[in-house]
């Protein structure tokens, strides 16, 4: 375990930082309302609408999300619980958490996850969005840090997730 001391060293102070300046409070308002967008309505939303109205790439669109989901969660689940990471406001009582989180454990990011899934199907199928998907899917990752519920390793992992499940997908329908 001692080699991931300078990783979790870095991590509570990336956190730190982040959370104790003069912003931290009109920025968790704004993180708040990024972070809903990455609650999952959204993604639902987005591929009823490309299956309505894009034709057989939004078919394909929405079958693609839906397997890239089917692959991503299970993951995510097991890897909140096999590893047990504590959240930030857990291991240091200079770190305050602007939010609830959903469940226990922080690594990796689910909503991080999820807007990279999202933003690599997005811009698979629909290239001209795919830009606006990834910054998008980055600020997602950056509000749960700003939040004080995820550490960077956490989001970075739950963006490696999000992207390796959508490319799997990719993969598996041959698009």
């Amino acid at each position: 375990m001692r080699s991931i001391e300078p990783i979790a060293k870095f991590d509570l102070a990336f956190s730190l930082f982040c959370l104790q300046h003069k912003f931290t409070h009109p920025l968790s308002r704004m993180s708040k309302a990024v972070s809903h967008t990455g609650d999952g309505h959204l993604y639902a939303g987005i591929g009823l609408l490309a299956y309505l109205t894009a034709g057989d790439e939004g078919k394909l669109f929405l079958l693609v999300g839906l397997l890239a989901f089917a692959i991503e969660l299970p993951i995510y689940w097991l890897a909140k619980n096999l590893f047990k990471r504590r959240r930030p406001e857990e291991l240091s009582d200079l770190v305050t958490s602007f939010i609830t989180p959903s469940d226990r454990y922080s690594l990796p990011s689910g909503h991080t996850a999820a807007a990279f899934l999202m933003a690599t199907v997005t811009g698979f199928y629909f290239a001209e969005l795919q830009l606006f998907a990834f910054v998008w899917a980055a600020l997602i990752a950056s509000s749960r840090i700003l939040l004080g519920v995820h550490f960077l390793t956490d989001v970075l992992l739950g963006a490696l997730l999000g992207i390796l499940s959508a490319q799997a997908a990719l993969g598996i329908v041959g698009s």
